[in-house]
């Protein structure tokens, strides 16, 4: 049985400013040399931590080298100064934020991608040969499942659910949606090491990185009721609990960077849930 099902309902995800490829034909314009692509990215942002982990696990970093920025922008807009000309450089009278991550081309000066799940498809593409690969033959229809139901039954679900400015009955039915979708990856990862496959996969990448942020951002906004129940779901935080002792994966973790990030942009409110962690992420992380 496929986990596809299990998110079918979710919806696609809006677009981003840069959306080239790294194909493997020099006659792409983009192809895949070693040294030629920097990536940008702040590990305390949701997408850039994701990215990190999957350079890890792909052994990347005499390939394609590593920017790290700052948790917190330091423009009024939310981007990044050290992106500005990186951004300038790629459209002509850009007025948007130059926010991370970024895949960026050093012979050109230019931005390839600034879309997540595009960086780390053509990363292990394009540069993966000898590894296992964390987008497996077969297995795209699976990871872009898991990537809507984390997206939308998670992320979406959790943001809403402790959101300040909707009403108790949305606020309630969002919950539920969040709970829905944890219930049916705890009876899904019951029995099972990792989420689709006998190896890390991109699926898992994905959802321990929204489970990190459900956990160290979204449960600040719930109420002591509401993480309760979040939490009574031993074999997917006990998932995440493995995840994060793996090397690819917890040493990746800013906890101090991912608060500080979020203080910076939150305007809500912290209810009695943001009291005690569901995991000790720390303590996990070799």
């Amino acid at each position: 049985m496929s986990i596809a099902p299990l998110a079918a309902h979710a919806s696609a995800e809006p677009g981003t400013a840069f959306r080239g490829r790294i194909g493997r034909d020099a006659r792409s314009g983009h192809y895949a040399v070693p040294l030629r692509y920097r990536l940008y990215l702040s590990t305390a942002c949701p997408d850039g931590l994701r990215i990190a982990v999957t350079h890890t696990l792909l052994g990347l970093d005499a390939v394609c080298p590593v920017t790290v920025l700052p948790a917190v922008p330091d423009l009024p807009d939310g981007g990044y100064h050290a992106l500005r000309p990186l951004y300038d450089a790629s459209a002509h009278r850009y007025g948007g934020p130059a926010v991370a991550p970024v895949l960026g081309d050093d012979w050109s000066g230019r931005i390839v991608s600034t879309h997540a799940p595009d960086i780390m498809r053509d990363l292990a593409r394009g540069f993966g040969a000898g590894r296992p690969s964390p987008y497996p033959r077969g297995a795209e229809s699976e990871i872009e499942a898991v990537e809507r139901m984390c997206a939308h039954g998670i992320e979406r679900a959790a943001q809403r659910a402790g959101a300040a400015d909707t009403g108790p009955d949305e606020r309630a039915a969002a919950l539920e949606e969040l709970l829905t979708t944890l219930g049916a990856l705890e009876r899904w990862l019951d029995g099972r090491t990792y989420l689709i496959r006998d190896q890390v996969t991109a699926a898992d990448v994905e959802l321990w990185s929204a489970l990190v942020l459900l956990d160290t951002v979204h449960r600040n906004h719930l109420d002591a009721s509401a993480v309760h129940r979040v939490a009574a779901h031993p074999a997917l935080w006990a998932y995440a609990r493995r995840l994060t002792a793996h090397p690819a994966f917890g040493p990746h973790l800013d906890l101090d960077g991912i608060a500080r990030r979020h203080h910076a942009r939150c305007r809500g409110l912290e209810d009695a849930g943001a009291a005690v962690r569901i995991l000790d992420w720390a303590a996990h992380t070799p």
